[in-house]
C-alpha cells in the first residue's frame, strides 16, 4: 500500500513533460510543406492597403478560428484580436502586422503581386506589394497558432494573438489600443513581434537590447514671409532665405545638443516656396521626419526645432504675429525599446534549443521607426521585438564580389525567401512562448 501511495505522490508531481526542439522543428517543417507554404504565396499574391485590409483579415482570422482561438474582428478597424485560453498562467500577446505598400512589385518571383486598389487616403488607384515582408508575419503567426493549439497540454495561460492594421501608416496599433484593446481582452503580461529582415541571414534571430526601432514624428514648419518682387529683396522678407537658415541651423540639434552616444535624426525632406524666378513669396512650407531612440531625445529634439525656428525668425525681424509655425503631426510613434530582462531570457533560450549560430546581435544601422510601442509604452508592458534573417547567404556573398545589391525594404525589387523565414518565424515565437508560459 505505501508503495502505491508513494507512486501515485510521484505521478500528481510530476510536470508535463516539455516541448522538445526536436520535434518543434520537424512539426514545423512539415507544416510548412503541407500548410503554410501555400498559405504565403496567397498573402503575397493579394496584399491590401493600410487600413483597407478586409480580405486579409477575414483569410486571417478564419485560420485562427480553424486552428481554435476565439476570433473577434473589427477592432481598431480591420485588426483581429484572437485568444486561447488555456489554465492559469501569464496572458502573452504576439502581434503580426497585415498591411501591404502602394509599391509595383519588379521581383521577378512567378506569384508576384499584380494587385491593385484604390487608396482611400489619396483617392488613387495604386499597385499594391507585401514590399517590407508582411506576409511572412501573419503565415508566421498562422504557424504559431496551429502549433500552440497541437500542444495544449504542454503550456499554461492565456494567449493573444493580435493581426493589426496600418503599420505602414503607423497608424494601426493606435487604433487598437483606442478601441480599448486591453478594456477589452486584457492587458498582457509579455508582448512579442518580429519583423523579417532582407539585412540578415535567412533564418537568423537577431535580438538587440535597447532600441531596435526608432520613435519617429512628422514634424512641418510653416515659414511666414513678406511678398516682394525678385529684384527689390529689400522690400519683403524672404521665407526661402529663412527656411534655408533654419535647415542649416536644425543640424545642429544633433551634432552639438545630443551626446555622442545618444542617436537620433532631423531630416528636411521636403522645401516648398513661391512660384516664379522673380517674385519673393510670402510663405515657405519645410516638412521633417525626426527620429529618436527615447524620450528624452524626443523633448530635447521638438523643443530644439521650435525654439530654432521661432528665434531665427526673430533674426530675420519677423514680428511676433508672423513667426515660424511648428505643427507635429498626429502621425507619430515611441520608439521600440526592448525589456533587457526578457531579451536575455529569450536569447538564452533561443540559443539553447536552436543552436549558438542561429541566433546574433546586430544592432541596426538606421533609424525606421514601428508602431508596436504603442502597445507595450503606456501602460508598460515587459516586450521584445527581434528580427527573422529573410535573404539567404548566397545572395550577400554575391553582392560583396559586385553582382546585385540585396534589395531593401519597400524596394520593388524586395523579395524574402520564406521558407526559412517563416519557419524560424514560428519557432523561435513558440520557443518563446513555451517559455513564458510553462506548465508548473
Amino acid at each position: 500500500m505505501r508503495k502505491l501511495l508513494t507512486s501515485l505522490v510521484g505521478l500528481s508531481m510530476m510536470t508535463t513533460p516539455a516541448l522538445s526542439a526536436d520535434s518543434l522543428r520537424q512539426a514545423v517543417a512539415k507544416d510548412y510543406d503541407s500548410y503554410l507554404s501555400d498559405l504565403f504565396v496567397y498573402f503575397h499574391k493579394n496584399p491590401e492597403l493600410s487600413l483597407q485590409e478586409h480580405n486579409t483579415a477575414a483569410r486571417l482570422a478564419k485560420e485562427l478560428k480553424a486552428a481554435g482561438f476565439e476570433v473577434t474582428t473589427g477592432v481598431g478597424g480591420t485588426g483581429l484580436v484572437a485568444m486561447m485560453k488555456n489554465g492559469d498562467g501569464p496572458l502573452v500577446m504576439m502581434r503580426a502586422d497585415m498591411d501591404g505598400l502602394p509599391v509595383e512589385e519588379k521581383s521577378g518571383l512567378d506569384y508576384a503581386s499584380k494587385a491593385t486598389q484604390k487608396d482611400i487616403i489619396s483617392g488613387n488607384v495604386v499597385p499594391v506589394m507585401h514590399a517590407c515582408g508582411h506576409d511572412v508575419h501573419i503565415t508566421s503567426l498562422v504557424g504559431t497558432a496551429r502549433r500552440m493549439a497541437a500542444a495544449k497540454d504542454k503550456w499554461s495561460g492565456t494567449l493573444m494573438l493580435i493581426g493589426q492594421p496600418a503599420e505602414e501608416r503607423v497608424m494601426g496599433a493606435k487604433a487598437m489600443m483606442e478601441d480599448n484593446l486591453w478594456k477589452r481582452f486584457g492587458k498582457p503580461d509579455y508582448a512579442l513581434a518580429f519583423h523579417v529582415s532582407s539585412g540578415d541571414e535567412a533564418g537568423v534571430i537577431n535580438l538587440s537590447e535597447g532600441a531596435p526601432y526608432a520613435g519617429a514624428d512628422t514634424v512641418d514648419i510653416i515659414v511666414h514671409g513678406v511678398g516682394a518682387h525678385g529684384a527689390a529683396p529689400h522690400a519683403g522678407k524672404d521665407p526661402v532665405l529663412l527656411g534655408s537658415q533654419i535647415v542649416v541651423a536644425l543640424q545642429a540639434l544633433v551634432s552639438r545638443e545630443l551626446p555622442p552616444r545618444d542617436p537620433g535624426v532631423v531630416t528636411v525632406g521636403s522645401f516648398h516656396s513661391g512660384t516664379k524666378h522673380n517674385i519673393i513669396s510670402d510663405k515657405a512650407h519645410l516638412q521633417l521626419t525626426v527620429r529618436n531612440t527615447s524620450l528624452e531625445t524626443r523633448k530635447t529634439l521638438l523643443d530644439g526645432i521650435k525654439r530654432i525656428a521661432e528665434n531665427m525668425g526673430r533674426v530675420a525681424g519677423l514680428p511676433e504675429d508672423k513667426l515660424p509655425e511648428v505643427i507635429i503631426s498626429q502621425e507619430t510613434t515611441p520608439p521600440t525599446v526592448n525589456n533587457a530582462e526578457l531579451a536575455r531570457r529569450l536569447r538564452g533560450l533561443w540559443q539553447s534549443k536552436m543552436g549558438e549560430a542561429a541566433v546574433v546581435d546586430i544592432p541596426t544601422k538606421g533609424m525606421g521607426a514601428e508602431d508596436f510601442p504603442y502597445f507595450t509604452t503606456d501602460p508598460a508592458i515587459p516586450s521584445v521585438y527581434f528580427a527573422v534573417g529573410g535573404t539567404p547567404k548566397a545572395d550577400f556573398e554575391r553582392a560583396k564580389a559586385g553582382g546585385a545589391p540585396v534589395p531593401s525594404h519597400h524596394s520593388p525589387l524586395f523579395k524574402i525567401t520564406p521558407e526559412p523565414a517563416v519557419k524560424s518565424g514560428v519557432e523561435a515565437t513558440v520557443l518563446a512562448l513555451m517559455d513564458l508560459m510553462a506548465k508548473k
